[in-house]
């Protein structure tokens, strides 16, 4: 089985689960996803293989992580990842990537990613569930970090945090790449 179909049914399987646990039916995880019920059948179904976007508002509506979506197997309490292991999740033809490094629930959703942006490249992200909060390290070149239409410079040695129920963007403007730490801890409401 590739890596990709391993993702896939995996993805599948954890939707389901996730959602029968939470309670809910599939009109309403379609609705608090803003995603349609026929795509969580696919995915459920394990007969697509969804955005990036589609999954990240899936786990934010179910209060989980991505890891957790993706996950393989349930582990023990202690979880090393190897950095094969690390899931990219976005990137483009100039270089420019995420890569999820680690997750867990604690109690909603906490995720760690690597980035890295070449000039002129750049991501935005939907507003997430009020109370998300990111914290990002900057450890190269320079982040323009707009939040709610603000632009923020964050150079390389400073760190920032904010509350990400805003539509956002990660942008480098510079002439080198922008490496970063990203933490996200998104809470879970019943």
């Amino acid at each position: 089985m590739s890596d990709l179909d391993l993702l896939t049914q995996s993805l599948a399987r954890n939707v389901k689960r996730w959602r029968t646990e939470r309670g809910f039916t599939l009109d309403a995880l379609a609705s608090r996803a803003a995603v349609s019920r026929g795509m969580l059948i696919q995915i459920e179904q394990a007969r697509t293989n969804p955005s990036v976007g589609t999954v990240v508002k899936i786990a934010d509506a179910l209060g989980v992580s991505i890891t957790t979506l993706l996950d393989y197997e349930s582990g023990p309490s202690v979880r090393i990842v190897p950095p094969d292991q690390a899931v990219r999740l976005w990137s483009t033809e100039r270089g420019s990537s995420s890569t999820l490094l680690a997750g867990t629930e604690a109690p909603g959703p906490l995720e760690m990613w690597r980035w890295h942006l070449m000039p002129g490249d750049g991501s935005s992200s939907d507003p997430h569930p009020a109370g998300t909060h990111e914290l990002i390290h900057v450890t190269a070149g320079t982040l323009t970090l707009v939040v709610d239409g603000a632009e923020h410079p964050v150079p390389a040695g400073h760190s920032v945090s904010f509350e990400a129920s805003t539509s956002h963007t990660y942008r480098n403007d510079g002439t080198e790449p922008v490496e970063m730490t990203m933490a996200i801890s998104v809470p879970f409401e019943r």
